[in-house]
């Protein structure tokens, strides 16, 4: 298992950047100035790196280098970019079948929604660069080694990665849990998104209003709670029964 590292100081951060490597979040020392911090935000904007500002007490605590006000967590992951991605798939002869997670901040869950999402043949879990969890050494366990092999394109705002969706033709489709729909009456066999929600919010209203299809899992009875890893495998393997069918 590849461990997480820091990248200490601005100008190996700037390399480490431009150089692709991936990197899971910024710290800045509260009162951090200086011509090469704009260059760091810049291609952290540019690379949808999260940017955190903290105490200097925060640095200190987690190296005794100079860190000159900048420290970095190095990615588990590399980062790929979302029309890329969609190129590359498409360029293969393949049909898109991709994840995108909204506000899904358990690390194992996710671990366990990319193993299901790589077996069930979806080939791009797309994540916000704030508000989901962390992919670390759990999120990685969890997953049995799937997210080093799905692509995962973080993104710095889901509903632009919605319009880029669309604009490629690809469909996006949301769970919940009232939707009239259910998950056996979508059509995966054409090219797709399915957005899985927080387990106590569901999808964010805004991204609810962009999705082409709302659907809900049918449950026996009236106990209508399911695990979003667990309901991520169900639709998952909606998805390739309709592919292999």
């Amino acid at each position: 298992m590849k461990q997480s590292s820091l990248i200490i100081g601005r100008q190996p951060l700037i390399e480490a950047i431009r150089a692709g490597r991936a990197v899971d979040k910024i710290l800045f020392g509260r009162n951090t100035s200086g011509e090469s911090i704009g260059e760091i935000r810049q291609l952290a904007k540019a690379h949808a790196i999260p940017i955190q500002m903290v105490p200097p007490e925060k640095l200190n605590s987690l190296t005794r280098a100079n860190h000159q006000g900048v420290l970095a967590f190095a990615g588990l992951v590399q980062y790929l970019d979302l029309q890329e991605v969609i190129d590359h798939v498409v360029s293969m002869g393949q049909t898109p079948l991709f994840v995108m997670l909204d506000g899904v901040t358990d690390v194992r869950n996710i671990g366990a929604i990319a193993r299901s999402a790589l077996c069930c043949g979806a080939q791009a879990l797309i994540i916000p660069d704030k508000g989901v969890g962390a992919l670390n050494e759990e999120a990685m366990k969890s997953s049995a080694g799937a997210l080093e092999r799905i692509n995962i394109c973080r993104v710095n705002s889901l509903l632009k990665a919605v319009d880029s969706l669309h604009l490629n033709g690809i469909k996006v489709f949301t769970s919940e849990m009232n939707a009239k729909k259910k998950v056996f009456e979508l059509s995966f066999t054409e090219p797709c998104c399915i957005v899985m929600g927080s387990e106590d919010k569901g999808v964010q209203s805004y991204i609810r209003k962009a999705a082409d299809e709302h659907f809900s899992i049918p449950m026996a009875g009236d106990f209508d709670s399911l695990n979003v890893s667990v309901a991520a495998g169900i639709i998952l393997y909606e998805a390739l029964k309709h592919r292999l069918g």
